[in-house]
C-alpha cells in the first residue's frame, strides 16, 4: 500500500457516509486558516519535484502514436511486450497521442483542458501546461492537429496549476502563478492557421482581454456561466484579502474589457464551483443564478443573482470530508442531484475511501437549504479522484493514475444509494503504476482533466507527464437508447472507410 503521509485530520472510521453540519471550530482551525490546503499543495509539490527529478516530465521520450489502437481484452497495446506502451482499458479505443514536446511546451506538466466547436463544426481544444496553453484541433479521424499556443505572460514563472474554461468562442485561462491574472483568448484566431506553421501568440497583444482584478494575480480555478456572461475566479490567494479567496465575479459580456462588480467572501476559500441558472424542485430559486461551491470541507450553495448582495443558501459538510474538491450537477435542467469528489480522503484514509478506492459522493439537492448526502459510488481502481462532469447521464472522471473513468449515473434518481451506479468504460493513461501491489498508487500522477463534450464523441485526455491522448468509447459502451451510441457507430464506419 503506497500512501503519502496523511495530514492527520481524518474523521473516525464510519460505516457509511452522510451529511453533517459544518464544525465551526474545526473549520476555522484547519480550513479557513489554510492549514489543510497548504499541506495538500505541499504534498503535490513534493510529488511534482520527485517526478521532475526522475525525468518523468521529459515528454520527448514518448513518441507520437498516430495509428488506431483498439482496446482488446482489457488492453490497448501500442508496442507488443512493452509495458510502458500498453494501456489498460475497457470499451475505450485510442485514436492518437502527442507528447507535450510536440505541443509546443518546454516544461510539459499538463493540467486542465477545455474545448469549443466552431460554427462550421470544427472541434478545438485548449490544453493546459505549466508554461502556457496549447491549441489543437481534433480531426474527423480523431487526430490531434497542433495549431499553436498562448504562453504564460512575460515575466511569470511556469506553474502546473493552469485552469481553462470556455465562454462562447473564447477560452478564459487562470493560473496559480503570481502576476498571471486571467487571460481571455479568441479561438477564432486559430481557424485560418496552417498546421504546417503553428503560431505562438503574444500573451500581451494577442489576448482579447486580460482581467487584473485579482489580489496578487493568481487564482486556483476559473468557473464560467455563459447564460449570465459571468466568469468566476475562485481560490484567488491570499486568504486574508478582501474576497478571502471566495467567488470573484467577472463580467465578461465585453471580453475586451472584463470588469468585476465585487465578490462573495462569506464562506471564504472556494476551490471550485458550478454556476448555473436554477431549474429544479426548489421553486424559491427558479430562474435565479446559483453557484454550487466546493469549499474544502463543505458543499456551499450560493444565490449570486444580485452580485452586490449575493447570499449563502446553505453550507453542508459530510462524514468522510478531507478536502472537498469538485463536483457536477446530474442534470442542469432539473437540479435535484449532484455528484461531489473529495481529493484527499484516499490519502487521509477516511471511510468510505480508507482503502484507497476513489469515492463519488451523491447528494440530493431538492431543497437547496438542506442538501442530503444519500450515498456514494466506490471505484474498483486504486487511485485518487480529481475532476468530473456529467453528460447525458454519464460522469466522465479524471482520476489521476487511474485515467479516464466513465460512470453510468442514470440510476441515481431511482437508487440514490449509489449501489446501481456502474463503470461502463475506462482508459488508463498511466501504465507506470500498473505493477504496484494494488494496481495503482495514491499519488498525484497521470491525468488532470479531460474534455468529452464534442458531438463526434472524441475525448481529449490531458496528462501531467506524457501529453494529450484522444480516445473514444466503443459502440456498445453506452445504453442502447443514448445518442452517443450512434456517434460511436458513425466513428466506426468512418474509420473503416478511411482504412479501406
Amino acid at each position: 500500500m503506497r500512501f503519502l503521509s496523511s495530514v492527520g485530520l481524518a474523521f473516525p472510521i464510519l460505516a457509511a457516509s452522510r451529511e453533517v453540519a459544518v464544525d465551526a471550530e474545526r473549520a476555522a482551525r484547519l480550513y479557513d486558516s489554510g492549514v489543510v490546503h497548504r499541506k495538500l499543495m505541499a504534498a503535490k509539490e513534493s510529488t511534482f519535484a520527485r517526478q521532475e527529478a526522475a525525468g518523468a516530465y521529459n515528454s520527448a521520450q514518448w513518441s507520437a502514436i498516430d495509428t488506431f489502437v483498439p482496446c482488446v481484452d482489457g488492453k490497448a497495446t501500442v508496442v507488443e511486450g512493452d509495458p510502458m506502451q500498453t494501456f489498460r482499458c475497457n470499451k475505450a479505443d485510442l485514436y492518437h497521442f502527442l507528447p507535450h514536446s510536440e505541443l509546443g511546451s518546454r516544461t510539459g506538466q499538463g493540467s486542465s483542458t477545455w474545448g469549443w466547436t466552431s460554427p462550421e463544426g470544427r472541434e478545438i481544444v485548449a490544453i493546459g501546461q505549466a508554461d502556457g496553453a496549447a491549441f489543437v484541433e481534433i480531426s474527423k479521424e480523431g487526430k490531434i492537429v497542433y495549431l499553436g499556443r498562448l504562453p504564460q505572460p512575460q515575466g511569470v514563472e511556469p506553474r502546473i496549476w493552469r485552469e481553462i474554461r470556455g465562454y462562447k468562442n473564447y477560452m478564459i485561462i487562470g493560473s496559480e502563478a503570481v502576476n498571471h491574472y486571467v487571460q481571455i483568448f479568441d479561438l477564432t484566431k486559430l481557424l485560418d492557421i496552417d498546421p504546417a506553421n503553428p503560431k505562438t501568440f503574444n500573451p500581451t497583444t494577442d489576448v482579447t482581454g486580460w482581467f487584473k482584478g485579482l489580489p496578487i494575480g493568481r487564482t486556483h480555478n476559473i468557473v464560467v456561466n455563459e447564460e449570465t456572461d459571468f466568469a468566476y475566479a475562485v481560490g484567488a490567494q491570499p486568504r486574508d484579502s478582501a474576497c478571502k479567496s471566495g467567488l470573484i465575479f467577472i463580467d465578461v459580456s465585453d471580453p475586451s474589457n472584463p470588469t468585476s462588480p465585487g465578490c462573495d467572501a462569506q464562506d471564504g476559500y472556494v476551490h471550485d464551483a458550478q454556476c448555473v441558472i436554477y431549474h429544479g424542485p426548489d421553486t424559491r430559486f427558479e430562474g435565479r443564478e446559483v453557484c454550487y461551491g466546493y469549499n474544502e470541507d463543505s458543499l456551499t450553495i450560493y444565490d449570486v443573482t444580485d452580485k452586490s448582495n449575493s447570499k449563502v443558501i446553505s453550507r453542508t459538510s459530510y462524514q468522510g470530508a478531507s478536502y472537498t474538491h469538485q463536483g457536477w450537477l446530474l442534470n442542469k435542467e432539473h437540479q435535484e442531484w449532484l455528484l461531489l469528489d473529495d481529493e484527499y480522503d484516499e490519502f487521509d484514509r477516511v471511510e468510505p475511501a480508507a482503502d484507497g478506492h476513489p469515492v463519488t459522493y451523491i447528494w440530493n439537492i431538492a431543497n437547496l437549504s438542506a442538501p442530503i448526502q444519500t450515498g456514494y459510488y466506490k471505484s474498483k481502481a486504486y487511485s485518487v479522484d480529481h475532476n468530473q462532469y456529467v453528460i447525458d447521464g454519464y460522469s466522465y472522471q479524471s482520476n489521476y493514475g487511474a485515467g479516464l473513468r466513465v460512470l453510468d449515473v442514470t440510476s441515481i434518481p431511482d437508487d440514490p444509494t449509489g449501489k446501481s451506479v456502474s463503470e461502463i468504460a475506462f482508459f488508463d493513461i498511466y501504465p507506470e503504476d500498473d505493477s504496484e501491489p494494488n494496481g495503482g498508487v495514491i499519488d498525484f500522477v497521470g491525468t488532470w482533466g479531460s474534455y468529452a463534450f464534442f458531438k463526434s464523441g472524441f475525448i481529449l485526455i490531458n496528462t501531467i507527464e506524457r501529453g494529450a491522448f484522444v480516445v473514444a468509447l466503443q459502440e456498445d459502451a453506452f445504453h442502447p437508447s443514448m445518442e452517443r451510441r450512434s456517434r460511436a457507430a458513425e466513428r466506426a464506419v468512418k474509420r473503416a472507410l478511411s482504412n479501406a
